[in-house]
């Protein structure tokens, strides 16, 4: 039985910072994802730009979490992804976090769950997962010059198009939803952008290679029933997200929530379970800021908790970087590079 001083339970923007800071507290760090890909809820608008963290400029959201999940495993912690958590226990001094496949131990735990588990709806048109089938957008570079094809709802689907049309060679919107309107601008800039819609119409087959690729796609006008074949080298779905809370519900733990769904804490992260702590958009507190910036700063605040419960003569924070031993030989390395 592998025991962790920390097990961070969500591995968006705050949980994330939370495995950095807590190897620099030279703690024993596991991070559970419950998505296949870190980044928490950034990865729902990827192409976004972001103007509001501190020290950075304006950064494309994707640009960003890559740039968060390298900092977050800077000290190599155990890594769990698409693995989710569906019920918390103490035993003792332990906490047990259980999935269904594992069962992980920790002294405490980290919860970082934001908002709740975001999975993308998908079209039961495919039923396997396909090679070329993205439920969030990739590198810009993936697209290039490549046949895409968006089905999706709302202004999150144009907003794609519009942001990808540049660099596709042809980008198709299909909208199956009836009552799906496109406003006059965003209309003008689809069209400028030789954007192909294709309004209440749903995909009804795909063709797939022996690679498991998708290569043509079959579209059904929904009143008409004409259809049209589209070939395509990329598949983008954006139909929208269901939220899971189900953790919370799931534990026999007294953690109390306010307003249903979030836990009721104090800006150092605590809870009312003595071990179990709460960071990001998932914890209420009177200090608190709902910006990226304040999940970094839950998290430093809740990783120095956390140090000073497993070791109550630890000191209350970290040495910052700038003066802290364990970055010497890093930073000569970095140092090479810029001179």
């Amino acid at each position: 039985m592998e025991v962790f001083d920390v097990t961070i339970i969500g591995g968006g923007p705050a949980g994330l910072y939370a495995a950095f800071y807590s190897g620099l507290r030279e703690m024993k760090v596991k991070v559970i994802e419950a998505q296949p890909y870190f980044g928490g809820k950034i990865q729902l608008y990827p192409d976004k730009v972001i103007w509001d963290v501190g020290g950075q400029p304006p950064t494309l959201a994707c640009k960003l979490i890559d740039q968060i999940i390298r900092q977050g495993l800077t000290f190599n912690p155990s890594i769990c992804l698409n693995e989710k958590i569906t019920s918390i226990e103490k035993q003792d001094d332990l906490f047990i976090a259980r999935s269904e496949n594992q069962i992980h131990y920790s002294k405490t735990i980290i919860l970082a769950i934001g908002g709740g588990i975001f999975s993308p709806q998908r079209l039961t048109v495919f039923e396997n997962h396909l090679e070329n089938i993205h439920y969030t957008i990739k590198s810009p570079s993936l697209y290039k010059n490549k046949r895409l094809v968006i089905s999706g709802k709302g202004a999150s689907a144009f907003d794609w198009a519009n942001a990808l049309a540049e660099i596709a060679e042809k980008v198709t919107v299909v909208v199956s939803d009836e009552k799906e309107k496109i406003t006059p601008d965003v209309q003008k800039r689809l069209a400028e952008n030789n954007v192909q819609i294709l309004l209440q119409t749903s995909i009804v087959q795909a063709e797939v290679d022996d690679e498991e690729r998708i290569i043509s796609l079959m579209c059904e006008n929904i009143n008409t029933n004409e259809r049209k074949q589209i070939f395509v080298d990329e598949v983008l779905i954006n139909l929208g997200y269901d939220r899971d809370f189900t953790l919370l519900r799931n534990c026999d733990l007294p953690i109390q929530t306010v307003e249903n769904s979030y836990i009721d804490g104090q800006p150092n992260g605590t809870t009312s379970v003595p071990g179990l702590f709460a960071i990001g958009d998932i914890i209420k507190h009177n200090a608190k800021l709902n910006m990226i910036s304040g999940a970094f700063i839950d998290a430093a605040n809740t990783v120095n908790k956390v140090k000073q419960y497993i070791d109550p003569k630890a000191s209350k924070t970290a040495m910052v970087s700038t003066h802290n031993k364990m970055f010497k030989n890093r930073n000569d390395e970095i140092r090479k590079t810029i001179r």
